[in-house]
């Protein structure tokens, strides 16, 4: 079985050497993702809300290039700058799981790429 990359066009480019996901048969491996706007490259870090907000867009858009969507994610983490942001950053996260949300982990670090407040990754299963 060999992996694939896989690419949105409706995603934030990768900022470094990696594929914003790989597949490989049928589980997609989701880069970390932080609150990068397509098409402006506009990096949202001012509100938590609307940065996560916008981190779950471009997981969406990722899942959906594959060919999966949120239903199948059986595994996530989050990387918090500030575990103060934890009960809004979780809100908005928790709207995309309305059922049998997946495994996560949240973890407070002291700092993420392009200085972002919260980065997700994911782990999808179909």
């Amino acid at each position: 079985m060999s992996k694939s990359a896989i690419y949105s066009a409706n995603a934030p480019e990768p900022i470094g050497p990696y594929s914003q996901a790989i597949q490989h048969g049928n589980m997609l491996f989701i880069s970390g993702q932080i609150a990068i706007q397509k098409p402006s490259g506009k990096i949202i870090t001012d509100d938590i809300v609307q940065e996560t907000t916008q981190v779950m867009k471009n997981i969406g858009e990722i899942l959906h290039a594959a060919g999966f969507d949120f239903s199948n994610v059986v595994k996530s983490t989050i990387f918090l700058k500030d575990f103060n942001d934890f009960a809004k950053v979780n809100e908005i996260y928790g709207q995309n799981f309305p059922a049998n949300p997946p495994a996560r982990e949240t973890v407070e670090v002291s700092r993420l790429p392009k200085d972002v407040s919260v980065e997700i990754s994911c782990i999808a299963v179909k």
